[in-house]
């Protein structure tokens, strides 16, 4: 199994890449001289033609890139090079978050405005160390254009409150969703059964898990969902303009 992780939206260079998996024509003798470096990943070819050369430049997020100890070496050689090839396939932090095109994520409720209570919130109480901690990750997502600073002249319809949370000394920060799922309408979409999946995989020789950095917030927010996605905390109201985590329809999507 190969798994990759890609931050930018899926294009057709991706999709020529994974169908053409260990099935591509191979680089000359120089670039196979090469392998032991390659796949220990200390290295990574600079050149955007079919045929890499040998002008190599270290790339960090390939450092720790473990490869299946099962291929053979000429499977290793052909993997490796096809990652090369489409290397502007993939992304790294620095790059603006991607966004899927024409597929806007929307919110309906059971009720209209004006809203329950319920849906209209306060912020948590929060201490010092709590109130550090939600400012850190509030930081992130506006600088990935995740969520906004709504003015103090704007209508807002929902208010969330959120929580952090502690895990072995790191915070994770949680939108407080319960009761505007309690109100969603949920999708209801048909999947397909598990058993004709696996019949589907029986004869693959090879199994492509591609993992999105960040797939959440890949998803645009329609403008009607963005009126039911405020998170409020201690330093204002802060607007979702792409899906969070723990929404009642998001893994429909």
């Amino acid at each position: 199994m190969v798994h990759m992780k890609i931050l930018k939206k899926c294009g057709g260079e991706l999709e020529h890449a994974l169908r053409s998996m260990c099935i591509e024509t191979f680089s000359p003798e120089e670039y196979i001289n090469a392998l032991e470096d390659i796949v220990t990943a200390n290295i990574v070819i600079k050149n955007e033609e079919k045929i890499p050369s040998k002008d190599f430049f270290i790339r960090d997020q390939l450092k720790e890139a473990e490869f299946n100890q099962e291929l053979t070496e000429k499977l290793k050689e052909k993997l490796i090079y096809l990652l090369f090839k489409y290397e502007n396939a993939f992304a790294t932090d620095k790059e603006p978050l991607g966004a899927i095109i024409g597929h806007g994520v929307n919110i309906i409720l059971n009720v209209e405005n004006p809203y329950p209570p319920l849906l209209i919130r306060p912020a948590y109480p929060a201490s010092p160390k709590a109130r550090e901690a939600l400012e850190v990750p509030i930081k992130e997502l506006i600088d990935l254009e995740v969520i906004r600073k709504v003015g103090h002249d704007e209508q807002v319809e929902v208010t969330t409150p959120v929580i952090i949370t502690w895990h072995n000394g790191n915070s994770r920060m949680v939108g407080d969703l319960r009761a505007l799922n309690t109100y969603t309408i949920p999708d209801r979409l048909p999947i397909p059964r598990i058993h004709e999946t696996l019949k589907q995989l029986s004869q693959a020789k090879f199994i492509t898990a591609m993992d999105t950095l960040k797939g959440f917030h890949q998803n645009v927010l329609t403008d009607n969902a963005k009126k039911q996605l405020s998170i409020i905390v201690h330093c204002g109201i802060y607007g979702y303009l792409r899906m969070p985590f723990a929404i009642k329809n998001s893994p429909s999507h």
